[in-house]
């Protein structure tokens, strides 16, 4: 399957057989993170990989925000917290100059990198930005230096992935490019 095929494919599942995810393919998506380019190579992402039913319950009840209701989250068999370390010098300095807070860019980056590498392996995900960041950090034991900024569920799919052909609405080039 080519990146284009993968990109198409990737879509939100929202529903998972409650098999757990090998060990080996975690880990995979774990280098698909760690190989991702961040702004002078700072790196900022920090992973926490939660197999364990029952912190994925807290998460879940307890570090969503209020209103916001994802059960289905819970049969999800791995939640992937990715946060953020912050770097004083490199990353205010490009913020300030620059007016863009590259960090969240690169961990932009790094969470498309682990969604298409598990469609590539047939697994199914969603990112989850509604979150409250120090509840989450709290269930996961990270510091206060560390930012959580989504949590992205793993698992398979009850439903087959989308298959590429399949239309989706999407914006026409032509609204969103400028050929010059």
């Amino acid at each position: 399957m080519s990146i284009l095929d993968i990109i198409a494919k990737r879509s939100s599942c929202r529903s998972y057989k409650p098999d757990p995810v090998p060990r080996e393919q975690l880990e995979s998506l774990v280098e698909a993170v760690r190989l991702a380019p961040s702004a002078c190579n700072r790196q900022p992402w920090r992973l926490a990989v939660v197999q364990d039913a029952g912190l994925r319950g807290r998460i879940v009840q307890e570090g969503f925000l209020p209103g916001i209701k994802m059960l289905w989250a819970q049969v999800a068999p791995v939640h992937i917290v990715l946060g953020m370390q912050r770097s004083f010098g490199t990353h205010r300095l490009g913020a300030s100059l620059a007016g863009v807070d590259y960090p969240w860019l690169d961990l932009g980056i790094a969470g498309e990198h682990l969604v298409l590498a598990a469609t590539e392996m047939g697994l199914g995900t969603c990112w989850i930005g509604w979150i409250k960041p120090r509840a989450v950090a709290r269930i996961v034991g990270w510091p206060r230096s560390i930012k959580p900024a989504a949590v992205i569920t793993v698992g398979y799919p009850t439903e087959p992935v989308r298959d590429p052909g399949t239309e989706r609405k999407r914006k026409a080039v032509e609204e969103i490019v400028k050929w010059m």
